[in-house]
């Protein structure tokens, strides 16, 4: 399917591309369709077309990022009214089990950050903006770590696929390791911040 999608991608005229590279990590979290197509692969083919000129790279990265931030957002307010009823579905029975036990455990956890941190991770991204709904976790909360984590991660899957230019195989190929390292640097930099904000206090 991938295969398809790359080749649909990379022979479309410029405005249709722009448009599929906003709306595949937009329907991502919205309709779970992250758990069969991971989204960052239209951002990856679109930092391909900025290579061979078809597109401007920021025009790319703006569609990546608003697609993300648009997407989960929805993804949050299905989440919110009818996440019980979507688990249930046909559609909620594609998503493993594992995977949603892992996100639940996020958001008990981290709250608000587990939206930003599971943006790196395909199966958390297109989970975690209806299970912050059903948490719930307040709208206003969600939104700044919605909108910083769809800026890291958009922008860095665009220029990946950017700097890859036809090799894209390979950059989608390293992406998913490339989410793990930046979600474990994340992790570490939130854990020592805690770390020494406590030793403050216990000095203080």
């Amino acid at each position: 399917m991938i295969e398809h999608i790359a080749s649909y991608l990379l022979s479309l005229p410029t405005w249709l591309a722009l448009l599929l590279v906003f709306a595949l990590p937009a329907l991502e979290a919205s309709i779970f369709l992250g758990v069969v197509v991971p989204g960052e692969i239209a951002l990856i083919l679109g930092g391909v077309l900025a290579a061979a000129h078809q597109a401007p790279l920021w025009a790319v990265i703006v569609c990546g990022v608003l697609g993300a931030v648009v997407g989960d957002s929805i993804g949050y307010v299905v989440g919110r009214r009818w996440g019980e009823q979507v688990l249930h579905s046909t559609l909620g029975r594609l998503v493993k089990r594992e995977h949603l036990d892992r996100a639940r455990g996020y958001l008990a956890a981290r709250g608000g950050r587990a939206v930003f941190l599971g943006r790196f991770t395909a199966a958390l991204r297109a989970l975690m903006p209806g299970m912050a709904g059903m948490a719930p976790v307040p709208y206003k909360t969600f939104l700044p770590w919605n909108v910083a984590g769809a800026a890291v991660w958009g922008t860095a899957a665009v220029l990946l696929g950017y700097a890859a230019g036809a090799s894209w195989r390979r950059a989608a190929h390293l992406a998913s390791g490339f989410g793990l390292v930046v979600l474990a640097v994340i992790v570490v930099l939130v854990a020592l911040g805690m770390l020494i904000r406590r030793l403050r206090r216990a000095g203080d």
